[in-house]
């Protein structure tokens, strides 16, 4: 049952073009902010040498690297061209050399130039492979652990990079193998401690790769089948995505599908982090997001399926409870993908706690089922969840 409903899910969450267009809209203003105020740092310190420090020359040296590798990067958005001539003269390897600088602007425009690279629509076949090849991605991972040296900027950089790896899916249990699973765990749960504390401006910027680099991840593997890697079967985990969707439910409501679908892949094979979900009380909080959008409550909905379909315990503790009126209410919307998730969580329900199609049927669940009887796409449904409701 789930493997249908994850890889419809998937294409939920890849397929809101509005959403991604507005991402990469903002990231390309902040990115180009970004880069001009660097542009201006240069220019200044070329303008007053004097004031330099005593060890101005290596300060130098990384500006005229910082200035270099801002410049190729938009070379090579702008030109195919010349990709085609980088990648034979050694981009690969001469990134993989100004990595280990430890100018953090050098750092920053490494990953930036990076980035700029593997989003080429050739980077599949022709980048990637050679990246995976040199030693780029050991030190990106490194550069990514949290601790008192992890700079913010360097760390968003990076982290978009291994989100366009990732996607391109050319050698995902080779990044699990070198344990970007744990430095991303380690990453989600330093940014709850920097919520916590208050100190979230810019956090959506690494928060947004970061989340969608485990979903992708965690989408070709469950949870429980990573080796060794127990970070991902501790409840922290999902009391830090909490932290972070009622940060994004503040401070930046567009983030809000994407922690929900990382939540969705942590919790789909996994009994463990859905004991995790009731244990911590996070389920009410969860059927308070059902009211924001469609696209949210959908997310929401087959979480709630993940759990239920673990079996009878389970079932127990989500029933009694708000969860029916909370779905009597999302029965009542036309949006057909919010009724049918709708349906299929009332299913497992009824299935596993027959008190609760009792209590379907005294709260006029009947009536709420006839309002889709004639949509095509949820005819099927609607007529086996009425069968198991009058069977109950």
């Amino acid at each position: 049952m789930w493997s249908r409903r994850q890889s419809h899910l998937r294409r939920v969450a890849c397929g809101v073009e509005e959403l991604r267009c507005r991402r990469r809209e903002r990231e390309a203003a902040l990115r180009k902010a970004r880069r001009e105020q660097q542009l201006v740092s240069k220019r200044l310190l070329r303008e007053a040498p004097e004031e330099a420090p005593a060890k101005g020359a290596a300060a130098v040296l990384g500006e005229a690297e910082e200035l270099c590798l801002y410049t190729l990067g938009n070379l090579i958005v702008e030109s195919e061209a010349v990709r085609r001539q980088l990648l034979p003269q050694g981009i690969v390897p001469a990134l993989a050399s100004c990595i280990q600088s430890p100018h953090v602007a050098v750092l920053e425009a490494v990953g930036y130039t990076l980035s700029q690279l593997l989003q080429a629509k050739e980077a599949p076949e022709k980048i990637i492979p050679c990246v995976l090849d040199s030693t780029l991605l050991q030190h990106m991972l490194q550069l990514m652990q949290p601790g008192p040296k992890l700079s913010p900027g360097v760390t968003v950089e990076f982290a978009w990079c291994l989100h366009y790896i990732i996607c391109s899916q050319v050698n995902n249990t080779l990044l699990i193998t070198h344990g970007a699973l744990s430095t991303l765990v380690l990453l989600l749960l330093d940014l709850a401690e920097v919520v916590q504390r208050m100190e979230n401006a810019g956090l959506e910027l690494l928060a947004c790769p970061v989340i969608r680099c485990l979903s992708n991840l965690l989408a070709e593997v469950a949870v429980e089948d990573v080796g060794g890697q127990m970070q991902l079967r501790d409840e922290r985990i999902v009391a830090a995505l909490f932290i972070l969707l009622e940060f994004f439910l503040q401070k930046q409501p567009s983030l809000l599908p994407e922690g929900l679908w990382l939540l969705n892949n942590l919790t789909a094979n996994s009994p463990t982090l859905c004991t995790s979900l009731l244990s911590l009380d996070l389920i009410e909080p969860l059927l308070q997001l059902l009211s924001l959008s469609n696209v949210v409550s959908v997310l929401v909905l087959t979480v709630l399926c993940n759990v239920a379909e673990k079996g009878p315990a389970y079932c127990q503790q989500l029933w009694p409870g708000p969860l029916l009126p909370c779905l009597l209410n999302t029965m009542a919307l036309s949006d057909t993908e919010v009724v049918s998730q709708s349906l299929e969580l009332l299913q497992l329900l009824f299935f596993y706690q027959p008190e609760a199609a009792q209590a379907f049927l005294q709260q006029s669940g009947l009536q709420a089922l006839e309002k889709h009887q004639e949509e095509v796409q949820l005819q099927d449904r609607v007529r086996a969840l009425r069968q198991t409701a009058l069977r109950c």
